[in-house]
């Protein structure tokens, strides 16, 4: 895990970097379909929703998920197992940036005055599936390990 603030600026432009990357894939797949303008459309798109999803990771889900987590669901016996505080902190950081970047998704896709209930949660639901195995399976074991190699690169010097 990040131990300072250089640290966790690396580690979530990793974790956003590839997390979005394969969300908007997914998402732009689902709601139009892969055609001639597919990799256009995620290519236009991937700065905005990495700004996005990077400035929520660090200033409000982030913070807020690891207060909760600190707070009321750590246990000392944890120490023992670090992964363990990594999945929990994992698993609640994929249900806060799910809600709020799907949200985020279908204004840019939709607009706000089309948005709805339905819809939101229809995208919400389809997210999570992907998002959870995608962040416990692949992208934040391998970020993970790069955070760990840049560590131990960094205190071998």
């Amino acid at each position: 895990m990040p131990r300072n603030f250089k640290e966790e600026l690396m580690f979530t432009g990793m974790m956003a970097g590839l997390m979005v990357i394969v969300m908007e894939c997914y998402n732009i797949a689902l709601s139009a379909g892969i055609s001639d303008g597919y990799v256009i459309e995620v290519i236009k798109g991937y700065p905005l929703a990495l700004i996005v999803a990077a400035i929520l990771d660090l200033v409000l889900v982030g913070p807020i998920v690891k207060g909760i987590f600190f707070k009321f669901i750590f246990k000392e016996s944890m120490k023992q197992n670090p992964i363990i505080i990594a999945l929990w902190i994992s698993c609640m950081m994929v249900l806060g940036m799910v809600t709020f970047m799907s949200g985020f998704g279908l204004i840019v896709q939709v607009g706000f005055l089309k948005f709805s209930l339905g819809m939101y949660l229809h995208t919400w639901i389809f997210n999570l599936i992907l998002a959870l195995p995608l962040q416990l399976i692949i992208v934040g074991p391998i970020c993970r390990l790069l955070l760990n190699k840049i560590q131990n690169s960094m205190d071998n010097k």
